[in-house]
């Protein structure tokens, strides 16, 4: 299968792991990083560190510059507009629950919170504990027999005591993106609060959050080529002001007295305590490092990673979860316990997710236990692919 990647030579961790005949399947789980993260890491730390924003000296003033550079990087790839704010976080899921705290004291018991069926659960157990402690309602919004939302249907959901409306762009299990467009603008319409995950979308297609016109949006520095611990809170300028502060620490202080205090508002109010600093700077390089890649190149490259993928398991007869369209691929054996295969395969070098992939409810709806989950990246080839055959072949036939 030719299938050449010219961009696993940047990638100097998926070379080690190919030289180890280490075949990497998972990284809808975490990716692989490019060389000019792990040298703008190293480089930032071996020009001498210091803490950002709370000091008189070069190094302060240099580590504050390149740390707010790198908040107009991140902004500027999110296409966002000049009066937005670009928080930073650890994560989608650190986002996620700031989002559900910051706005808790808006709601009021009976007022309803809308996400979709195939939510990970770093989209769903903060709504859902929220809505527990404030006696709302959370509403999930089913899919079709195809595992895409249905639309429609959402919309007929809203109310006025419709809250927040809060959808992942791509599920990490389904693998299926389709327009959001629609629902988002009937929530708006409606007067609810209206977030994105885009932990998994985004790696494969840059946001235009001006485009999406949601108030919110989160993602993951880490499968986004970046390094660990980094993440991403766009707002809205009209949704920040609705946000409470809910961390508190040093840096957010505007002043304090031992009784009471006043804090700075978003961006640095919610961002209390040292931030990762090394870590967010590398990740505005490896965004600025992606943009000058050519992004349609990528994308017809994966596509027909991801066709192959999906011809190959439906020749062998697995049964695929739902009908993914991007990146990522989710199925099981007949008969075939997921794990057991999943072990084999780890066993021959390959390297798939298997479980609930952090979406129980989903598979709990299908009947399912748990799958198998195949996903892809820019530096996947096809000697990926046909290792992954060839050891799914030979488990198979062990385990049949």
């Amino acid at each position: 299968m030719f299938l050449p990647s010219p961009w696993r030579q940047f990638f100097p961790g998926i070379l080690a792991l190919a030289e180890q005949q280490q075949t990497w399947l998972d990284s809808a789980a975490t990716a692989q990083k490019p060389q000019v993260m792990i040298d703008t890491l190293s480089q930032y730390y071996q020009q001498g560190v210091a803490n950002v924003h709370r000091a008189q000296h070069q190094p302060g003033e240099r580590a504050t510059r390149a740390f707010e550079a790198a908040r107009s990087s991140i902004a500027d790839w999110l296409q966002a507009d000049a009066n937005d704010t670009v928080i930073f976080t650890k994560g989608s899921t650190e986002g996620i629950n700031l989002l559900s705290q910051a706005l808790a004291h808006h709601f009021q018991a009976g007022d309803e919170i809308l996400i979709s069926a195939y939510e990970h659960h770093a989209n769903l157990l903060p709504w859902q504990q929220l809505a527990r402690a404030r006696d709302l309602t959370l509403k999930v919004l089913p899919m079709d027999k195809h595992g895409h939302l249905d639309i429609d249907y959402a919309i007929r959901q809203l109310s006025t005591r419709s809250k927040v409306v809060a959808i992942s762009a791509l599920s990490n299990v389904i693998g299926h993106r389709q327009s959001l467009q629609p629902l988002l603008a009937a929530a708006r319409k409606a007067g609810a609060w209206t977030v994105i995950d885009g932990a998994q979308a985004a790696v494969h297609q840059r946001p235009n959050v001006q485009q999406l016109d949601c108030d919110f949006f989160v993602c993951s520095a880490h499968k986004l080529y970046g390094p660990d611990g980094v993440g991403v809170l766009f707002a809205r300028q009209h949704a920040v002001t609705a946000l409470r502060h809910w961390q508190f620490g040093g840096e957010m202080v505007r002043r304090c007295d031992y009784q009471q205090a006043e804090f700075l508002p978003a961006p640095l109010g919610f961002e209390p305590g040292t931030p990762s600093t090394a870590n967010i700077v590398a990740f505005a390089a490896t965004l600025d490092w992606l943009q000058s890649l050519d992004s349609q190149a990528i994308a017809e490259h994966e596509a027909r990673l991801h066709a192959a993928v999906l011809t190959g398991l439906q020749e062998r007869g697995m049964q695929i979860i739902g009908s993914p369209n991007c990146a990522l691929i989710s199925f099981n054996a007949p008969q075939i316990h997921h794990s057991d295969l999943a072990l084999l395969l780890g066993e021959q070098g390959v390297a798939v997710r298997a479980g609930h992939h952090c979406a129980m409810p989903l598979l709990q709806s299908l009947g399912l236990a748990g799958a198998l989950r195949v996903s892809l990246a820019m530096y996947n080839n096809g000697d990926d692919i046909q290792h992954f055959f060839s050891a799914l072949d030979q488990a198979l036939e062990i385990l049949q």
